[in-house]
């Protein structure tokens, strides 16, 4: 896609603003989920030792 349009006045294509935007949005929603994802892995690891810690002990804990 190229920032230029023979039919506009000042040869500006408005569909290019649309696309860099839309692709800054993406950019940070990717960077988000990515981090997110990171966090989830880090509590997954977190309650994997608090149970093991809980069986080792032989303590009753809820099963989700």
């Amino acid at each position: 896609m190229e920032d230029y349009c023979a039919f506009s006045k000042d040869h500006k294509c408005l569909k290019w603003e649309d696309y860099e935007l839309t692709r800054h949005e993406l950019e940070e929603a990717d960077r988000l989920c990515h981090g997110n994802w990171i966090e989830i892995q880090r509590l997954y690891a977190y309650i994997d030792e608090l149970r093991s810690i809980l069986d080792k002990n032989n303590i009753d804990y809820p099963e989700m």
